[in-house]
């Protein structure tokens, strides 16, 4: 058997790690200004943008698996992952820029725009499932020990971060001088190149590979839904996923409607949120050595839910980016941290079943993270029906305290929830230190 570390030497952990910018940039501007962009733009009914939120959650816990399933399987002279990631991708970017650049006849009709919406959502959606389950599946796989996985999926995550300050924090700006078709075509060019460069050096270790036994699907899905880990670590991360899923999709309104605030200051207070979490990423990093994974984890999860209280309450620019400091704070930790306890979840599956199926596996924890779209439709549907918000043309008769819910309460409630689901997902080889 080859020694455990011969995998890693396949790929250059920064190689690995710059694929996280390039697989960023479009997944983020299509999630973060879909909204904005159909509902406040384009005059698309906000419970209809609802509507595509909450089908897709259910494609996407039927995608996940299944590409999952079929990586596990894949037998070629690329490895398992490649093929799907090297045809995946430019089909992702493809879909991406057309979600984006919606003909004017479809525009004209809203009937054909939600329908436009709700097929290129599915699509671009989709696609990034299938890189992103791919992608995920390589980490463990390719970076056995822990020291190694945290300094990757560090790098890795400050790779993300970068790629979210120029698709979600500049974006308003950028969009708002060029437009959103124009930016979508640069954004998807530059991720094209990176990934492209990117999945072509990620060579996986064959010989390994050829020796294991393929995966079923449902004695793999039947062995992790009796996990207690996977359930646990699944719900937390879904509250957590939804609370930042709204704040990037929900800062614009809230700049908008509630500060009153030109776009650009949407520019300004996500900016934020990413560049402490850049600071954070470096800061926790450090701190995990002496408080462990887990404590870490927990922590973050803390400062994120404290953190949009207060929100609540602002007014004004400053307060707001006080606030959106300490967000960008717990966001920090939790990157620091998730992909790490994901990949123990992980291991400890191999170790029990002696069967690889990182796809699989990363898959079904990612279902668990998308069913987070559940919680945001429910949080957009009830600010146009409580408060009258159909769109950009008709914002009802309090906009500003509509965006005070999408942005505040619902993320702290789901921030409170992953924080008190959280304590209850124990490691004691990550978690001995805080005993």
């Amino acid at each position: 058997m080859a020694p455990e570390n011969s995998l890693a030497k396949t790929v250059r952990p920064a190689r690995y790690g710059f694929a996280m910018f390039g697989t960023s940039i479009p997944i983020n501007m299509f999630k973060s200004f879909a909204a904005i962009y159909y509902v406040d733009m384009l005059g698309l009914d906000m419970k209809k943008y609802s509507l595509v939120l909450f089908i897709y959650t259910f494609v996407d816990a039927i995608d996940n698996p299944v590409y999952g399933f079929l990586s596990d399987r894949t037998r070629t002279k690329w490895g398992r992952r490649r093929p799907w990631l090297l045809i995946g991708t430019p089909l992702l970017v493809l879909f991406f820029i057309l979600f984006y650049n919606v003909p004017a006849f479809v525009q004209s009709e809203k009937g054909m725009l939600f329908i436009y919406m709700l097929l290129m959502y599915i699509l671009t959606g989709t696609l990034d499932s299938l890189v992103n389950a791919n992608y995920g599946a390589l980490f463990p796989e390719l970076f056995r020990s822990d020291d190694q996985r945290a300094k990757v999926n560090g790098f890795r995550q400050i790779c993300q971060l970068f790629a979210m300050a120029i698709s979600i924090a500049l974006t308003p700006a950028i969009a708002g001088a060029i437009g959103y078709r124009l930016t979508s075509l640069i954004y998807g060019a530059i991720a094209l190149a990176v990934m492209m460069y990117c999945f072509f050096g990620c060579r996986e270790n064959n010989a390994v590979i050829e020796e294991s036994e393929k995966p079923g699907l449902i004695s793999s899905i039947a062995a992790l839904l009796k996990n207690p880990k996977f359930w646990i670590f699944g719900l937390a991360g879904a509250f957590y996923s939804a609370a930042f899923s709204l704040v990037s999709q929900a800062v614009s309104f809230f700049v908008k409607y509630t500060l009153k605030l030109g776009g650009n200051m949407t520019t300004v207070m996500l900016g934020v949120v990413l560049v402490v979490a850049v600071g954070g990423i470096l800061f926790w990093s450090r701190i995990v050595k002496k408080w462990t994974v887990m404590k870490v984890w927990r922590t973050g999860l803390l400062i994120m839910a404290v953190s949009f209280i207060p929100l609540y309450f602002v007014s004004s620019l400053v307060p707001a980016i006080i606030c959106a400091c300490f967000v960008g704070f717990g966001v920090g930790a939790c990157l620091t941290t998730m992909d790490c306890i994901g990949a123990k979840i992980v291991d400890d599956d191999y170790a029990r079943y002696g069967i690889k199926r990182e796809g699989i596996m990363n898959s079904l924890m990612g279902v668990m993270n998308r069913l987070n779209g559940l919680y945001t439709s429910m949080a957009f549907y009830f600010a146009s029906s409580r408060f009258g918000f159909i769109s950009g043309d008709e914002p009802g008769d309090n906009p500003a305290m509509a965006a005070r819910i999408l942005l505040c309460v619902f993320p702290a409630v789901a921030m409170i929830l992953a924080s008190v689901i959280g304590l209850f997902l124990k490691f004691p080889e990550m978690d001995k230190k805080d005993e």
